[in-house]
């Protein structure tokens, strides 16, 4: 597949991320007291919406704040080419109950490319993604590799991709899930047993970290293909792309 050197010029420094967060801890109940004190204010904002229990929101949105959740999986892809110019996609996972070794293991490799020319791509990367990964990295007491400075920054000087920012087309109250909006995109998805809201339930009582693997990798794919479709360039073939664990 040809592709003009432009596009692997602006393509070839990107690297795909997505991060799948569970609650901090297995239940409300094994919670700090100081955390469980907070949570309980947090959520009295909302509680209304649902008639849950504080516990059961927790299970249940704990994992969307980086205050009280935390990175269990990190899914991670690049594209490259070969001599014929065919277009390939790596997909792989980075994932251990370790949160503080999983950081070190995604600061390892990132810090193998020049700051200056790499570019994280993300959905909903800016709002969620990019601070959820620094707020992390801070807990555990790990240095922000160059690439994660972004405080203090101008939004102009922020190299960094996010597709829905470049679906929302300057309408930042607008948001869909990837995957709606690959269905809107009329491409194609893995299905799968797990969605976000999911996760926390399938790590902790079902020991089913394979699952969230899965669902991260199903997830990187799915975001370079809509990247692609955005930016009007071509898609990877099924058959070139690689999946590893």
């Amino acid at each position: 597949m040809f592709m003009p050197v432009s596009w692997k010029k602006r393509l070839k420094n990107l690297l795909f991320i997505d991060i799948k967060t569970v609650a901090g801890a297995p239940s409300y109940d094994e919670l700090d007291e100081r955390v469980r004190q907070q949570w309980g204010q947090k959520i009295s904002y909302f509680q209304n919406e649902e008639n849950w229990s504080v516990a059961k929101w927790y299970d249940n949105r704990a994992s969307y704040y980086a205050e009280y959740g935390k990175i269990v999986c990190i899914g991670i892809g690049g594209l490259y080419w070969d001599d014929e110019e065919n277009m390939f996609l790596k997909v792989k996972t980075l994932a251990n109950d370790n949160e503080e070794a999983l950081l070190g293991e995604f600061i390892s490799i990132i810090e193998k490319y020049p700051p200056s020319e790499l570019i994280l791509c993300a959905h909903n990367g800016k709002e969620f993604d990019y601070p959820y990964l620094c707020r992390r990295m801070l807990v555990h007491e790990h240095q922000l590799p160059a690439t994660l400075r972004l405080s203090g920054r101008k939004p102009w000087d922020i190299p960094h991709q996010d597709v829905l920012e470049m679906w929302r087309f300057g309408d930042s109250r607008h948001f869909v899930p990837l995957d709606l909006l690959a269905a809107v995109l009329n491409l194609p998805t893995q299905p799968l047993e797990l969605t976000g809201d999911q996760t926390s339930l399938v790590y902790y009582q079902k020991q089913g970290m394979a699952k969230v693997r899965e669902y991260a990798r199903s997830s990187i794919v799915t975001l370079v293909q809509v990247y692609l479709r955005l930016l009007g360039a071509p898609l990877v073939k099924d058959q070139h792309i690689t999946r590893l664990e």
